[in-house]
């Protein structure tokens, strides 16, 4: 036991702490000088997306958020002055449109004075008589007051023998119809320019969608030009059916000192349709309005985000040469009659490749996602899929961040 404790078990501890040694010379000295082995860092090749311009089936329909409104009354005004005589009608009472409401009487001008009778002594000698006259009847002109609308009287504010005069407004009728109403922003009145007739109107909690058969689009009082849809819109030039492009920036990008202004949504007119007599309805319902303003079919088509400019002209940016379809496509374009989508999946021009070249083209109908090409652009070629300068645009799906807590 002693030769254990005295020599054996310190020659195992001075073995342990040489192995020790050993090691960390070993970590130290060799292995920290073998060269390390090169991580692969995130990397990625800035690419410029690009869409080839297909045919497709553009439906220029719009979509309005509207609200149901009661019409205003209407003033009933004296056609002719003078005193009311007879009133037909009491408020309260429902009316037809035409009918008698009041009756005003007018005094006619006096007629000149005529003699009857004069003696045949010359005026001035001795024996001369004043002629005798005809004592004068007034003569009176009535006039029926009728109803400008049908609905109810809703105020009547003449009184018997009151005097009133032309044009004075003497009450009111309540036509009890509605109209919908709501606004559009400049945009859709551009894509509204091929003056719509009718629209398709779904009341919030109401009866089944119905046609309402008069759409009447106007300026706001801002503007002095009224526009109206179906009985005569803003006319365009030629007569076609026109469309828009996109607001974005001038070519160039945030380097040429340009800005990308968003879209504005202020409201710049209001469209609005008389409903239909018969049809259900509440003031203060909300309700949407579609309009339809036109159909292309099968027509060379790109995404809005591809062009630039304003009503019938536009200008796209063509791809420069070299572009490879982007992965999980072959960048070909769709088939006829895909209704939403210009071409297939985006193609990617390489990042270094030569600045794109202008062409101005003539535009058509739009239905808020593509547009139609009329001319200046082949089936088939390449554009780039946004205007250059122009804002980015939020891409759906995951978004990263701290996630929702819990299980």
């Amino acid at each position: 036991m002693r030769v254990f404790r005295r020599v054996i078990l310190p020659v195992a501890w001075l073995a342990v702490f040489a192995v020790i040694a050993v090691t960390l010379v070993k970590i130290a000295f060799v292995d920290g000088l073998k060269p390390d082995d090169a991580v692969a860092g995130p990397s990625a090749q800035v690419a410029i997306p690009v869409v080839q311009a297909a045919r497709a089936t553009v439906t220029n329909s719009v979509e309005i958020k509207a609200t149901v409104q009661s019409d205003a009354p209407v003033g009933v005004r004296s056609a002719a002055a003078g005193v009311v005589s007879h009133i037909f009608l009491e408020a309260g009472a429902k009316v037809a449109l035409g009918e008698r409401l009041y009756q005003v009487r007018t005094e006619l001008p006096p007629e000149p004075i005529e003699e009857t009778e004069q003696s045949t002594t010359t005026a001035g000698e001795p024996g001369a008589s004043p002629p005798r006259q005809v004592a004068r009847v007034p003569l009176y002109t009535y006039t029926d007051v009728l109803a400008p609308v049908s609905g109810t009287l809703e105020t009547m504010t003449v009184l018997l023998k009151q005097q009133v005069g032309v044009g004075e407004v003497t009450g009111t009728v309540n036509p009890g119809t509605f109209t919908v109403s709501g606004s559009v922003n400049a945009a859709q009145q551009y894509r509204l320019l091929a003056k719509p007739g009718s629209a398709l109107v779904s009341v919030v909690g109401g009866p089944a969608p119905f046609t309402c058969p008069t759409v009447i689009l106007k300026n706001n009082a801002s503007s002095d030009t009224p526009a109206t849809g179906g009985g005569g819109g803003l006319a365009s030039a030629g007569g076609g059916s026109v469309g828009r492009s996109v607001p974005y920036a001038q070519a160039g990008g945030p380097a040429g000192g340009g800005s990308a202004p968003e879209q504005d949504n202020t409201p710049t007119g209001t469209l609005s349709c008389a409903i239909p007599s018969g049809v259900e309805v509440f003031a203060g319902l909300g309700a949407t309005m579609t309009v339809t303003a036109g159909e292309s079919a099968n027509v060379v088509t790109v995404p809005l985000t591809a062009v630039q400019g304003s009503v019938k002209d536009g200008i796209v940016w063509l791809a420069p040469a070299g572009s490879v379809p982007a992965a999980g496509g072959d960048g070909g374009p769709a088939g006829p009659g895909a209704a939403g989508s210009a071409a297939g999946p985006p193609a990617e021009a390489p990042a270094n490749a030569a600045p794109p070249e202008q062409r101005k083209v003539q535009l058509g109908l739009n239905d808020g996602t593509v547009v139609e090409i009329v001319s200046g652009l082949a089936e088939g070629e390449s554009v780039l899929e946004f205007v250059p300068g122009a804002p980015a645009q939020e891409q759906p799906g995951a978004q990263f961040g701290p996630g929702p807590m819990g299980g």
